[in-house]
């Protein structure tokens, strides 16, 4: 009798290790085979997970993008009008063509471009003619967009609107990715 459970002892450690084997195996092939999809874990919720319910938006040009931000409109009899995200200023002078972008009260522009800039001046046979005014539409358009400025309201003065320089500034801005105007703020209801 002795022997016999001496043989059957055996026996169950034999199988537990070829058990415990078979299991290593098993996970090898589940390692290296990447057909098979791994268990998810049950989402579970707790405090981690819960979303604040007075949430503070701190990018602040996001209500402006959405057209949710408000514009200051000033006094209507005030030229130019100040309902605006960002104005864009074009003047010439007798030698040199100048545009800048402000923003909202500032009286310091976010972007600006010059004919007076050597790396403009540099690729122009005159600083005030139309081709500058082009130039320098093309080169702020680009730096609206690095800017990630997309839209502004651009008013010219009415009796300069129709010169060449000032269309061929419109142009190039608008063919620059610049729309021209703004849209409409919305008003949501309380």
């Amino acid at each position: 009798m002795a022997v016999l459970g001496e043989i059957s002892r055996n026996v169950r450690l034999l199988l537990g290790q070829i058990r415990q084997i078979d299991a290593a195996r098993s996970s090898l092939k589940s390692v290296r085979c990447f057909s098979q999809a791994a268990s998810q874990p049950e989402p579970s919720a707790d405090d981690n997970e819960a979303v604040n319910p007075t949430f503070v938006n701190r990018n602040p040009r996001n209500l402006e993008q959405m057209a949710l931000a408000v514009k200051d409109r000033g006094w209507k009899t005030t030229w130019p009008h100040r309902e605006f995200y960002h104005r864009l200023v074009f003047t010439r002078t007798q030698h040199h063509a100048t545009a800048e972008v402000f923003s909202g009260n500032s009286p310091i522009p976010v972007v600006s471009c010059s004919t007076k800039e050597w790396a403009v001046k540099r690729e122009l046979a005159s600083t005030n003619c139309v081709a500058a005014c082009q130039a320098v539409g093309e080169v702020l358009a680009h730096r609206c967009r690095q800017a990630g400025i997309t839209r502004m309201v651009y008013r010219a003065i009415p009796w300069q609107y129709r010169s060449d320089a000032i269309q061929c500034f419109r142009t190039a801005m608008k063919e620059g990715g610049v729309i021209l105007s703004e849209p409409r703020r919305k008003y949501i209801g309380t």
